[in-house]
């Protein structure tokens, strides 16, 4: 080993055509130390180990990354996103045409080549073996081979191995593990699911940690018979270190990039945040963080605002000429207007100027969610994220309205609505020491006094007023299917009466309506006084919708007649009408994208907003589409540093603990501020961004990027079939149907030895990867040619084959089969097995029905955890598993059921590792804390808080903000403590691949050794 490449973080300024570039990704040197290959702006460099000008090898419109060098130094392989996934190519190391090497609509990342350089090992989720007992995810990647020179892949290891070093036998090697689900780039902690170095003994098939200790230890190297590892990366310049001598910096200069990052685009599609006009003509909606409005009539679209900070929250003046929002071009929340200064224009749409200005001055507080109140007087609006407070637009006066403890989360999304009469709001408000759970209250502006309305357990939200402020219309869970998590319920739609009149007169039928004197009749239609009562509310409630659904948002029309809402169900997002006259309720139409109702001021004309906007017939329920067609120029580089700030703040403002761990977090977001000039795509920027947050030390952190889909982008197809790895003649051995597959029904002949040699006439060979022949074939009827090798009988069979998520989902069933066929055998049928993959209502659900439906009479259960990514469970799972028998229900001498019924009432015990991942942390930490059982398996890492994931202004980008800590009664928190098995018992890779769960064997024998003991 000639040299060992680190990288240490130096800021040098963008300045010029030839420049130092920072933020280099990937780096790595060649075998025979002269050449450096490296990853910048999402193109692959080289540069001269001793430094110099780098040259560039790959210019396309894609990603690029993680190169590895073959042992001669002359080919480098990577990997590339062009077909959607990314995927292994190789290119000469002085560049040239780009070959592909693998297929599949996975991620496959290269790791090395083997030492003669004939084949690139890669990483990806293809399959397991069929014997595995390895939970089926994609984050469990398996190892594999592939020909340099292009060819079928053979899989190495079915376990991840990433960053490999060949020893010196040319056929082990050291890895890195990969145990949990917790982002990459966390730094500092000290946890279970750190990652470890491994030793893989190809004579043996053993694997030996080496490391086994907390901390992150990375990127094995293999010298002699001594090897290096990174404890933590630092990103940026090159350096070199030769065997004991000092680190030397590489000086590299790149000339050759793109630097243009204006971009012009259409905007026809994707708005958000829509704002009805009071007349109804237009609508005022966000997109992309710019403010535009478009007429309801005509596709002619303006934009308001042109800045590269993010603008949100449109709300007319009720003259229709002042157009309310908020922006962040201050560097914090503040409220701006747009207005036409030229009093011959009338519409914001088709006006010649518009003239911004800022509402309030710049100061220490926050202003956002602006609404003008219906007679022009008042301008509500959130400050500083949870206060709701009121200005005087005549003499700018601003007066507070509520506190901060009704709405405790810092995200600043305060729900508040003015009454038609501008004298009350009706708002959510967060009871002390309830929250989540929210309640529905109406506000006097003039008093300040709050009236709860709901005051439930239940959640309930959204009001709007309707009748003319005589009422309001909420949604409510009460009376549907409650969730067993934060979320899940289906909600009604539940309207309040202010006026104890309204009320009288909702009450009358068709009949009794008809037989009113034609005087009150006539004093029925016209507008009445209203005569507002906040007693005994409750009293004048009542509900609307006949079914429980999940409700997206719901209007009553202007005269009280008829209620249309927006539902989703398992068939999709519907609209719904109920006409209270006719006693009708009907579907009226499929509506994606819907996300809410508006009426213009007078509530006779409704509309149907979101990304998509309809106009909807209030008498008909008729849905006509409004067209939008505006452009605006973007400029990436600018969203990007706006959107890096708007990390920075928010982090900051809304993580957990004030102290932010310790972390001097503005000394921090200034050093990692000096990469942004170096980043031209979300690959890296979001890379960037998990790297910052995470120094914090903490979990449900890092960023994400959502690679937009592409027509382009190759998809491919699975018949639903596990082969056998080790078959090494043409085609595709099969080793299993899985269940619920394609091949799984009557008419098929395919079973255990069966091989499929065609797919659509064409053949499958080592040569070609069947990947190509599946590719975009999904849901596609397609012909598959078959073989039995022991008759030597060919046929074919027409099947449509599934997604990979499909496929996913099935061997997920499958695995959860297996474990409980293994329970039963291992216990001899005395106890049940049920897993958990999220802590979430579904979830639930299918235990509950397991426990006290197919495994009732089992002696105990043994509950499963193992990579579960968490939720909010933990109060229902404990009282579930934590009955205890009171009494026995008998019939003339026949004990017929165990009280309490509904709750497991035996011995339970459950099983972790260290992929469970926040509630899953929480949830055995409650089953061990209440003494409900005992835990096996391996540590948990502490990862109990709760978070926001936040959405960029860019919606492919999102990050995560811890904002909820779990306060334990010795003033500590939950997060980052560990949570320690009662049996520790680690599953052995080359054991699992062969079928062996040690695990829940050891789970079973410490449960039947409980139950027998008693």
């Amino acid at each position: 080993m000639k040299k060992i490449v680190l990288s240490l973080a130096m800021a040098l300024p963008l300045t010029a055509a030839a420049i130092t570039p920072l933020w280099m990704r990937d780096v790595k040197i060649s075998p025979d130390g002269s050449t450096i290959a490296f990853c910048y702006r999402g193109d692959l460099y080289t540069v001269p180990a001793t430094g110099g000008s780098a040259t560039r090898l790959t210019a396309t419109n894609y990603y690029e990354q993680t190169p590895v060098w073959s042992p001669d130094s002359r080919s480098i392989a990577y990997s590339s996103d062009e077909h959607g996934y990314f995927d292994v190519y190789i290119i000469g190391a002085r560049g040239g045409a780009a070959t592909r090497l693998t297929y599949t609509s996975v991620n496959e990342v290269p790791e090395t080549f083997t030492p003669d350089g004939a084949n690139v090992l890669f990483s990806a989720a293809i399959q397991d073996p069929v014997s595995s007992a390895s939970f089926p995810t994609g984050r469990l990647t398996e190892l594999y081979s592939v020909p340099a020179a292009g060819g079928a892949a053979l899989q190495v290891l079915s376990s991840p191995a990433f960053c490999i070093s060949y020893l010196a036998d040319g056929r082990s090697f050291l890895y890195q593990d990969q145990k949990g689900m917790e982002n990459n780039f966390r730094k500092h902690h000290t946890s279970s699911v750190t990652r470890d170095i491994w030793l893989y003994d190809a004579k043996t098939g053993r694997h030996t940690n080496l490391t086994n200790c907390p901390g992150e230890n990375l990127s094995p190297v293999a010298a002699g018979d001594k090897f290096y590892f990174l404890s933590e990366r630092t990103p940026s310049s090159i350096y070199t270190l030769n065997p004991g001598g000092k680190p030397v910096k590489v000086a590299v200069e790149v000339t050759d990039y793109a630097e243009n990052e204006m971009r012009k685009m259409s905007v026809t599609n994707g708005a958000s945040e829509c704002a009805v006009s009071p007349d109804g003509k237009s609508i005022a909606f966000v997109y992309r963080g710019e403010v535009f409005v478009t007429s309801v009539e005509y596709d002619t679209t303006r934009r308001i605002t042109s800045t590269a900070e993010a603008e949100e929250d449109p709300c007319w003046a009720p003259d229709g000429k002042t157009l309310y929002y908020t922006s962040q071009r201050d560097g914090r929340y503040n409220i701006y207007k747009a207005t036409m200064p030229r009093e011959e224009d009338k519409d914001f749409v088709y006006a010649t100027l518009i003239k911004e200005e800022r509402v309030f001055d710049t100061d220490k507080h926050e202003r956002a969610i602006p609404q003008v109140s219906p007679d022009g007087k008042y301008l509500g609006f959130v400050l500083d994220r949870q206060i709701i407070a009121v200005m005087d637009l005549k003499s700018g006066k601003v007066r507070k309205l509520t506190s901060p403890d009704l709405n405790p989360q810092l995200h600043g999304g305060v729900y508040y609505q003015w009454s038609p009469d501008s004298k009350r709001m009706a708002l959510t408000i967060t009871p002390p020491m309830h929250e989540p759970y929210d309640d529905v209250a109406i506000l006097d502006v003039e008093t300040g006094e709050i009236t709860n309305v709901t005051n439930s357990g239940y959640f309930d939200s959204n009001p709007r007023w309707v009748l003319g402020g005589r009422a309001i219309i909420f949604a409510s869970e009460r009376f549907g299917m409650r969730n067993h998590a934060s979320w899940g319920s289906l909600y009604d739609v539940m309207i309040t009466f202010l006026d104890p009149e309204a009320y009288d007169e909702f009450q009358l039928s068709k009949e009794e309506r008809e037989l009113l004197p034609e005087k009150e009749k006539k004093d029925d239609e016209e507008e009445q006084p209203i005569n507002v009562d906040l007693t005994n509310l409750e009293l004048r409630t009542a509900r609307l919708t006949p079914q429980s659904i999940d409700i997206v948002d719901a209007m009553l029309t202007a005269d009280g007649s008829a209620l249309y809402y927006v539902a989703d169900d398992p068939n999709g997002r519907h609209l719904w009408k109920i006409d209270f006259e006719e006693e009708e309720h009907q579907m009226l139409s499929k509506v994606a994208r819907a996300s809410s109702i508006q009426t213009s001021a007078d509530g006779k004309k409704m509309f149907l907003l979101g990304s998509t906007m309809r106009k909807l017939d209030a008498s008909s329920g008729k849905l006509t589409p409004i067209s939008y067609d505006g452009e605006m120029t973007l400029d990436l580089a600018a969203e990007r540093a706006f959107e890096y700030e708007y990390v920075v703040r928010e982090e900051g403002a809304r993580f957990y603990l004030a102290s932010m761990h310790g972390v001097d977090w503005p000394k921090l977001t200034d050093h990692y501020r000096q990469f942004l000039p170096h980043i031209s795509n979300n690959y890296d920027f979001s890379e960037m961004l998990s790297e910052l947050l995470g120094e914090l030390n903490v979990s449900h952190t890092g960023s994400g990027y959502r690679s937009p889909t592409s027509s382009q982008d190759d998809e491919t197809a699975d018949l639903g079939l596990l082969y056998d790895l080790n078959y090494a003649g043409q085609g595709l051995r099969v080793a299993e149907v899985v269940a619920n597959s394609p091949f799984d029904n009557a008419k098929s002949k395919v079973a255990v030895g069966t091989v499929v040699c065609t797919i659509n006439g064409k053949e499958i060979t080592n040569a070609e990867s069947s990947s190509q022949l599946l590719t975009d074939l999904v849901g596609k009827r397609t012909l598959i040619g078959l073989l039995n090798p022991a008759t030597g009988e060919r046929w074919e069979e027409v099947i449509k084959p599934i997604s990979r998520s499909d496929r996913g989902e099935l061997l997920y069933k499958r695995w959860v089969r297996s474990r409980e066929a293994l329970v039963d055998s291992l216990s001899g049928g005395r106890l049940g097995y049920v897993h958990i993959p999220q802590m979430d209502d579904e979830a639930f659900r299918t235990v509950y029905s397991a426990l006290l439906g197919k495994f009732n009479n089992r002696e105990g259960v043994v509950i499963d955890i193992r990579w579960n990514g968490g939720g909010r469970l933990h109060e229902d799972i404990e009282v579930l598993l934590s009955g205890q028998q009171y009494f026995v229900q008998e019939i003339r001498g026949h004990q017929t059921c165990n009280m309490p019924s509904r709750r497991w009432n035996k011995p339970s015990i459950m099983v972790m590792n260290e992929a469970c991942y926040s509630n899953a942390h929480g949830t055995p930490w409650v089953y061990k804390h209440c003494g409900i059982g005992q835990l096996v398996g391996m540590p948990v890492p502490g990862t109990m808080t709760s978070v926001n994931w936040v959405t960029l202004q860019d919606r492919t980008l999102y990050f995560g903000i811890p904002v909820i800590g779990y306060h334990l009664p010795d003033g500590s928190f939950l997060e980052n403590q560990q949570l320690n098995p009662d049996i520790q018992v680690s599953n052995d890779p080359a054991e699992e691949a062969a079928g062996r769960d040690a695990q829940i064997e050891a789970a079973v024998e410490a449960l039947l050794r409980q139950i027998d003991g008693k």
